[in-house]
């Protein structure tokens, strides 16, 4: 998850034969929201859209972009099939370049809003608004502190990347609240009633000089959360998110958590891996009771140039009617996505090719971030 600098300018852009506002899908108005009683949706609740931004040459995607390109166009044909696709591009250009991909590929023009702005790299999950919700259904687009994953790279456009969103008036009804403290989008968990799931590993990265009771109370009060749980166990080789959540343990409805197992007791990840299953089979729900756990199949090891990949199958992602499952080309690909189905009833199940993505250490739910429904 390595980052490069992108000078543009932020603005709507409007390709030959794709005209559109986003107006249509979030409309631009000066609302400030007076309801507190705000909380952190479940990724399964209603959304108006998933947010992307495109690779491009001039970011880190450079030496394998034709490669890459195509989980994108494979990610843009399954989200738009379900619900609107915003992507974020460097500029006109780049613009015409992906509407000319989307169209071959049969996207529909009508599903997909572009907006320009700068930006290092593409990983929106970490670097994208955490969107909070009051009771009267506003939303809060709460803006944490994006360090590169700890300073390992540089981030300071993907920093801008929320600001830049509002200013460029993708948001309408929604409020802007910075918070000046690290926190990435892929390492926290909602069941939407009031948990979030985190790891150690990562929060005591970013924040080494804090406890966990006072990190336990800036995710509270940040996040509008009742209670916050905690892994101490699990990893990913070649994962430099340091343990992010949602690439090892996923709430799903009705007091679910599907979680990337590892059966092979020779493979260096088995013993973390089994330590956070004991881990996540002594969590309780609200009322006291376990979870239902559904444990994922362990892919092959997947190396390039000797460098071993994180691919992981927790790292999916949940769009309106459907669940958009990372494919490896493993023989566990299958299992996985039917255990992910079976802990998602009643969403259809959408393969989307990802090995191309882990060559950057990370995947699916990695490169988007999902707009909670009733945001404009």
């Amino acid at each position: 998850m390595s980052t490069r600098s992108v000078a543009t300018r932020a603005a709507f852009l409007c390709a030959g034969g794709l005209a559109f506002t986003l107006g249509d899908l979030f409309p631009r108005e000066s609302n400030f929201m007076t309801d507190l009683s705000l909380r952190l949706p479940a990724e399964w609740e209603p959304q108006a859209a998933i947010l992307i931004a495109w690779p491009h040459a001039e970011t880190d995607w450079a030496e394998r972009l034709t490669s890459v390109e195509t989980t994108y166009v494979a990610l843009a044909a399954a989200v738009t099939r379900f619900q609107p696709l915003v992507v974020v591009v460097a500029d006109d250009a780049l613009q015409r370049h992906v509407a000319s991909l989307l169209e071959v590929a049969g996207v529909n023009p009508a599903h997909v809003r572009f907006v320009a702005l700068p930006y290092d790299d593409t990983w929106l999950r970490d670097s994208g608004p955490v969107t909070l919700k009051a009771a009267d259904g506003k939303s809060q687009l709460t803006d944490f502190r994006f360090t590169g994953w700890g300073g390992k790279f540089g981030a300071e456009q993907d920093d801008a990347l929320v600001s830049g969103l509002v200013a460029a008036g993708i948001f309408g009804h929604a409020t802007h609240k910075r918070i000046d403290w690290a926190l990435e989008g892929g390492g926290i968990e909602s069941d939407g009633a009031g948990t979030v799931l985190t790891t150690w590993r990562c929060l005591a990265q970013r924040h080494p000089e804090q406890s966990r009771d006072e990190m336990s109370t800036i995710l509270r009060d940040s996040l509008h959360a009742s209670r916050i749980l905690w892994l101490d166990h699990g990893y990913l080789e070649g994962d430099d998110t340091d343990a992010h959540i949602d690439t090892l343990a996923r709430f799903a409805p009705d007091d679910r958590i599907v979680f990337q197992a590892c059966d092979d007791a020779v493979d260096p990840h088995h013993d973390e891996l089994q330590r956070m299953a004991t881990e996540l089979a002594a969590l309780r729900t609200r009322d006291g009771r376990p979870y239902q756990l559904h444990p994922l199949p362990w892919p092959r090891p997947i190396l390039d140039g000797g460098r071993r990949l994180a691919a992981s199958y927790a790292n999916y992602l949940i769009v309106n009617g459907a669940v958009l499952v990372p494919a490896y080309g493993d023989p566990a690909d299958a299992e996985a996505a039917r255990i992910i189905g079976v802990a998602h009833p009643g969403r259809e199940i959408v393969p989307v090719p990802c090995r191309p993505l882990i060559w950057q250490n990370g995947s699916l739910h990695c490169i988007t971030m999902q707009l909670p429904a009733g945001i404009a």
